[in-house]
């Protein structure tokens, strides 16, 4: 599909296109093709991560003036997480719109989710050097926080952890505990496999592309020993 029409799915026309173009670029696809002179969508990912938590956690500050840090933590990472992202990015077809390498074109497992997560977030940042916080925090608007009502009536964020931590000190009076077991792949491409212990006994494993999203599976996985 063509630049233009992602423009139109997000509600933006760039001024300097060369923001897209490196928003929409993964690494493997420079890896494939050394000689391209474009630049891969990891800087703006980074940029991007930090206007989406600020744009985030404003809305949330002013919206719910009451809700304690705590609560407005947990909502802030249903938004932003990233199987949230992931599936803003399906949401845009962002498949059709990116540029990378065959072998992770094929890809649809854990790693096309980081992928999507990762496009998200670089097309923020590309949005805001484009056009500043305004337009970056409106995009934002439009892609994530429309979800919030539906987080908020359906209280997804309170997540699997702190639903296994209540279980968990009112049947053994402990804290589970969280520990990674292996981390492995490159900076820009990680994943961990984390455990989640009641005293020292492992409950169960779960795997992702960070630590928290590791960490959250193993909760899922262990909330399970109590259905």
């Amino acid at each position: 599909m063509k630049a233009g029409d992602l423009e139109k799915q997000i509600g933006y026309k760039f001024k300097k296109k060369v923001y897209l173009e490196e928003a929409t670029t993964h690494r493997s696809f420079l890896n494939e093709n050394p000689r391209s002179k474009d630049k891969h969508n990891e800087r703006l990912e980074f940029l991007g991560d930090a206007v989406l938590e600020l744009a985030v956690t404003e809305e949330l500050f002013n919206r719910f003036p009451t809700k304690p840090e705590g609560d407005l933590t947990a909502i802030r990472a249903a938004l932003v997480n990233t199987v949230s992202l992931a599936e803003v990015g399906r949401e845009l077809e962002l498949d059709s719109y990116l540029r990378m390498s065959k072998g992770e074109a094929k890809d649809t497992g854990k790693a096309r989710e980081a992928i999507l997560a990762n496009g998200v977030e670089a097309l923020i940042g590309g949005v805001y050097l484009d056009g500043g916080f305004e337009k970056a925090k409106k995009l934002v608007n439009k892609l994530v926080l429309v979800k919030l009502d539906n987080v908020i009536a359906t209280k997804s964020y309170i997540d699997a952890k702190s639903s296994l931590q209540e279980k968990v000190q009112a049947k053994f009076k402990i804290t589970p505990n969280y520990r990674v077991i292996t981390e492995s792949g490159p900076d820009h491409q990680k994943d961990f496999v984390v455990g989640v212990y009641f005293a020292d006994k492992l409950a169960a494993e779960g795997s992702g592309p960070s630590k928290h999203d590791a960490e959250v599976e193993a909760a899922e996985k262990a909330l399970k020993e109590f259905e």
